[in-house]
């Protein structure tokens, strides 16, 4: 029996809507966003993006029609809230000679792989966030130096302008603030003029703010951690990257050193009056991204990496032969150390006071999942 006319013609009219709604330049990966539970105003801790899961695809990625061999494969992370301009020139100095080709100040080559690429202008970040007083976030921007995002803030006192390292989260309009210098006496005069540390964490411990890190709760999450006093931060300062409070070693009724848990599994001990931005670092999507092709390496100033195996016999230890032939040894870099097997060149005897535990090391062994 045949098909009325009408329903076939909707079924081409569905068909037809369908494939014009593929015919963007521009499509996302379909795949639902995880995004972390909201919390209240009063929460100290914040919980980093959920990591996501290849199979289902917990993220979404921007992909393009494949007009040309290089759109076929390239993946972006989706940052709609970026600026688009150009960035507070005041803040920024060009970078040349030649310590873009990863030379030295003699001119020999110390960074193998760096090359060539696209002109820049360094932005001049602030790590150590000493400035008091409450901050504007006046945008977000992209920095072509770094992983992370960066944030233009505005003091509101001095109206100075700087940059800092972004929260994942942190938009335009945000208030934020450094309790480096101290308590101000109006927030102490709001507890009553008593120092009650939890109350203190409720009214500080936001994103985006910076302490010191004896003044951060027991399990918050922080990123741009530094190691002393009165420097800036040192640690996880790229993209999607953060470590966690443990334990605070006290002395008496005095907090004398931090330990904080990196996400290597290291646990490292720092000065009980560093520096601690509450939050995970910007962009955390970002190692999800593919270039497509290898001239987008080149524009990012990486120059590709060639096989020793495919050198001449002066320039590799493996290279020259004919066919491919190591030579009959042993695995190792360019320099002649090692490159399997487990060689370790840390010294036992001058073991860093700071780390409490070291991370884990396979020392050339296969993990086996337990």
């Amino acid at each position: 029996m045949l098909q009325p006319r009408i329903a076939s013609r909707t079924v081409r009219r569905t068909r037809s809507c369908l494939l014009s709604s593929l015919r963007n330049y521009a499509t996302l990966v379909n795949a639902p966003v995880q995004t972390p539970t909201a919390t209240s105003s009063s929460a100290v801790a914040f919980a980093p993006p959920s990591s996501p899961i290849r199979k289902e695809g917990g993220f979404q990625l921007k992909t393009y029609k494949p007009r040309t061999p290089g759109l076929r494969h390239l993946r972006r992370p989706i940052n709609d809230h970026l600026w688009k301009g150009s960035p507070w020139r005041d803040l920024t100095f060009a970078k040349v000679g030649h310590g873009k080709g990863g030379r030295n100040n003699s001119g020999r080559i110390t960074v193998r792989h760096h090359g060539g690429g696209h002109r820049r202008r360094i932005r001049t970040v602030d790590f150590t966030r000493a400035a008091p007083g409450k901050h504007m976030v006046d945008r977000i921007e992209y920095d072509p130096n770094r992983s992370a995002h960066i944030a233009l803030v505005t003091n509101e006192k001095t109206q100075e302008k700087s940059y800092i390292v972004a929260a994942e989260g942190m938009r335009a309009g945000d208030t934020i603030q450094s309790y480096r210098a101290g308590i101000p006496g109006d927030l102490l005069k709001s507890m009553g003029g008593v120092m009650d540390p939890g109350m203190l964490a409720a009214k500080t411990a936001f994103r985006g703010n910076c302490l010191p890190i004896h003044m951060v709760p027991l399990g918050t999450q922080v990123y741009n951690v530094g190691s002393t006093t009165g420097k800036g931060g040192v640690f996880c300062r790229s993209a999607g990257t953060f470590a966690t409070v443990i334990a605070k070693e006290e002395k008496g009724k005095h907090i004398k050193s931090v330990s904080v848990r990196l996400q290597s599994g290291e646990v490292r001990k720092v000065a009980k009056d560093a520096c601690a931005t509450i939050g995970v670092a910007s962009n955390p999507h970002y190692h999800f991204r593919q270039l497509g092709k290898a001239g987008r390496s080149r524009w990012l100033n990486i120059r590709p990496t060639v096989r020793g195996l495919a050198m001449n016999a002066a320039d590799h230890p493996h290279g020259g032969g004919r066919g491919k032939s190591k030579g009959n040894v042993h695995p190792v870099s360019i320099w002649g150390t090692p490159a399997k097997g487990g060689y370790k060149t840390r010294k036992k005897r001058n073991p860093n006071k700071y780390v409490v535990r070291e991370r884990e090391r396979n020392h050339g062994k296969r993990r086996t999942n337990k």
